[in-house]
């Protein structure tokens, strides 16, 4: 009980919503706690409202106009194509959006996770109080989940607002720019760039590191960087980007390369240079709970704090800040409540990009192998040696895989190439399972297919390749 205020008790208590909040209070409720989801905005979280999955839709609708105004390569025209951006936010919204978000609400219902709606702030290890605008509630808890997630990171002299963007306001646009600049070649902004340069903009990519997409290997950026320069996106890569200018129908971007000052004008500059985790302002410190210097919280393998009943997970604690990760760690967290014998083990985490072509990767590239002391080759195998890739006609791109000298156990693969993103889960159920080259191959892949490629690569690993 609290002082001048009836605290409600609750027994596993989970903030936020989002791939991990979510996934934590149903596998909770499955495991038999009585559970509650605390929410600020909404179910689903960033991932579901203004992150992956809009951005995918944004993603399909670019190549559905892109296609409509040139299949001339399959024999097909298409006279007076338009866009309309409207119609396609939209169905973004309405047909994408609203219904995974609303699945998700009806997923917690089943299940009987109370959904309270406030900010959440820790009084301390057993208590916290939920914030509404126009109330608030005082509750206490057996054990805590920590989900929220992270924010776009806002630089200085671009203050979010206007025609300065973040990447949520890179997705709510009413209009297709005419001219676009992206501050940032991550994932984020390059998969951003590519949708609007296939929906009919001018695209601007400046990234402060020699090249975009930093985290994948050379060769495969190369296939993304050719496909942009085809689109007449440009590139500016090791630059430092200074200041936007808001002049009310334009924005001006002054940006710095090879210490030379320029300027770029725009009709809207969106800025993705990262994101912060969502751990400032809640009472963690009150709660006890150690962070570090980047306010990130330490947690043990089953995802617990060194306050034994706070559980943290996602993007707010070390590793890589992915939704599939943080739906992992989610299951995780819960079952450890519960008192299962569980723990965060995993040897490959994928990694996707979903620009043009996709790229994907898990487990290690032959650099880190190599860097691990690890005896190990790579082989990579082309699309362009597939009948599927070219019956679609996107025959750009390749399969590496990374296995051991000794045995050919398969530690690593990279995929630059269409369908990289569905491809890749094969190969990190491959390493998960620690499989060898031969496993693969002599495994039957459907004719024809992309799976193919996997296949192909196993038998080029193993020295008796047939379609190369």
């Amino acid at each position: 009980m609290v002082v001048g205020d009836f605290a409600i008790e609750l027994d596993t208590v989970v903030i936020g919503s989002g791939p991990g909040g979510y996934v934590a209070a149903i596998r909770a409720a499955e495991m038999g706690q009585t559970v509650a989801i605390i929410e600020r905005e909404f179910i689903g979280g960033v991932c579901l409202n203004v992150g992956c999955i809009p951005s995918k839709a944004l993603i399909s609708a670019g190549h559905h106009y892109q296609e409509a105004l040139d299949s001339s390569t399959f024999g097909v025209t298409a006279e007076n194509v338009k866009l309309d951006f409207e119609k396609t936010q939209e169905w973004k919204e309405n047909g994408v959006v609203n219904k995974l978000t609303s699945g998700v609400k009806f997923l917690l219902k089943k299940h009987k996770v109370e959904i309270i709606e406030g900010e959440a702030f820790f009084v301390d290890d057993k208590t916290l109080r939920v914030i509404h605008p126009d109330s608030a509630q005082t509750y206490s808890f057996n054990n805590a989940i920590v989900a929220t997630g992270s924010r776009p990171i806002e630089i200085p002299g671009f203050k979010f607002g206007g025609r300065v963007l973040d990447s949520t306001g890179g997705l709510s646009l009413k209009e297709v720019p005419k001219k676009f600049v992206i501050i940032g070649g991550g994932v984020i902004g390059a998969e951003l760039g590519a949708a609007y340069a296939n929906l009919g903009s001018e695209v601007t990519i400046i990234e402060g590191t020699p090249q975009i997409l930093p985290t994948y290997e050379k060769d495969m950026v190369k296939i993304v960087e050719e496909d942009f320069k085809k689109k007449g996106v440009k590139i500016v890569t090791s630059a430092m980007a200074r200041e936007a200018v808001d002049n009310g129908d334009s924005v001006s971007v002054r940006y710095e390369v090879d210490g030379k000052e320029e300027t770029i004008e725009a009709d809207y500059v969106m800025v993705t240079v990262g994101r912060r985790p969502n751990t400032n302002d809640m009472g963690l410190e009150q709660a006890g709970v150690e962070m570090n210097e980047r306010g990130l919280i330490q947690v043990d393998n089953q995802g617990r704090t060194n306050i034994p009943n706070i559980y943290a997970i996602g993007d707010i604690v070390p590793g890589a800040a992915l939704a599939h990760k943080a739906s992992y760690e989610a299951k995780i967290a819960a079952e450890a409540i519960s008192g299962k014998k569980v723990a965060v083990d995993y040897k490959a985490m994928p990694a996707v990009a979903f620009t043009d072509p996709e790229l994907a990767s898990v487990g290690m590239t032959i650099k880190e192998a190599k860097e691990a002391g690890l005896e190990a080759k790579a082989f990579k195998f082309p699309f362009s040696g597939n009948g599927r890739a070219l019956s679609l006609a996107k025959t750009e791109g390749f399969i590496r895989l990374v296995t051991t000298v000794e045995d050919n156990v398969i530690i690593g693969a990279q995929i630059a190439g269409v369908g990289a993103s569905d491809m890749v889960s094969e190969l990190a159920l491959a390493i998960e399972s620690g499989m060898n080259a031969e496993d693969i191959a002599l495994t039957i892949h459907p004719h024809p297919s992309l799976g193919e490629i996997v296949m192909d690569a196993s038998e080029l690993a193993l020295g008796m390749p047939i379609h190369i």
